[in-house]
């Protein structure tokens, strides 16, 4: 039963999702925002089911690992509070890094590029999965297994956190004040979903934001910059399967396109955008260019 407490804690939050997706919907109809789309919506929930059924099919595997790497544990925190409070730091922890190279390293992104290929940002765009990150996403767990925590609880901290992870996908909440300095707040998360350059490859933090602050990929939003959601270059479908492995598409065409073993392994192991000879760009370089801009001008 406690594998699969993560599962049940999924099951619980469930209505509240449904409650407050609906009053979204509905305020975002009255209002003639445009948030949701019904293709978008759908395309959300089908990536969802995907990586829920990965995830289950996966997880005899993942949670043997992470078992066997408990064996050989280091400390034991026998008090509760201590514990479960280690944890979420912990985890959160683990999550900004994998989140971090999800971002950085292509092939990772070609998984997670899913979740950002929406043009909308709602509360079902919490639910646009990274269909197989499940396949990988343990690895990074595996160091808090060895450092004595269980890994059904560890599981149990990621839904946890996914929960918070998915109800900060809104438009309707602005800046949170004191919570803004610590905490991942939707303001943060708009950020992370933007395309604009100066948004690019921020603000990873699930829960908390001091990740960001203290590794460098932090940004505020800003009113002078207002967030642009989805991709630099957009998808323009819907399609199932294009959504899915259009990223993993453009990687073969670049790693059989090109000579040289560095080539190739920039194009698989690079960042996104990274181009042999500079027709695309990556973050970094869209964010130089902006920060040019102002001195160009003058």
């Amino acid at each position: 039963m406690d594998q699969f407490k993560d599962s049940i804690l999924v099951i619980l939050s469930t209505p509240v999702y449904i409650i407050l997706i609906g009053i979204e919907m509905v305020m975002s109809y009255v209002h003639n925002k445009h948030y949701y789309t019904v293709r978008d919506t759908v395309t959300n929930v089908y990536l969802s089911a995907l990586n829920a059924g990965l995830d289950l099919g996966f997880r005899v595997v993942y949670l043997g690992i992470l078992a066997w790497c408990y064996q050989f544990k280091v400390i034991q925190v026998e008090e509760l509070f201590l514990y479960w409070f280690l944890l979420l730091i912990l985890e959160d922890f683990a999550f900004y890094w994998l989140h971090r190279f999800d971002h950085f390293v292509r092939v990772f992104w070609a998984v997670h590029v899913t979740h950002h290929s929406s043009e909308q940002f709602n509360l079902t765009v919490g639910f646009r999965s990274s269909v197989f990150q499940p396949l990988y996403r343990f690895v990074y767990f595996m160091p808090i297994a060895l450092l004595g925590f269980r890994p059904e609880d560890i599981m149990f901290m990621y839904s946890a956190t996914q929960i918070y992870g998915i109800i900060i996908h809104t438009n309707y909440v602005g800046k949170l004040g004191f919570a803004e300095k610590f905490m991942s707040t939707p303001s943060h998360h708009r950020v992370h979903h933007g395309s604009n350059p100066r948004y690019l490859d921020k603000n990873m933090g699930m829960v908390f934001i001091f990740w960001d602050k203290l590794f460098g990929t932090f940004q505020e939003e800003l009113e002078e910059d207002p967030v642009r959601f989805g991709l630099t270059t957009n998808l323009g479908t819907h399609h199932p399967i294009r959504v899915v492995f259009h990223e993993w598409k453009q990687i073969w065409h670049d790693f059989t396109h090109v000579r040289g073993f560095r080539n190739k392994w920039m194009y698989l192991f690079g960042p996104p955008g990274w181009s042999h000879d500079g027709s695309r760009k990556t973050s970094n370089q869209l964010r130089a260019e902006l920060l040019k801009q102002p001195k160009d001008q003058g």
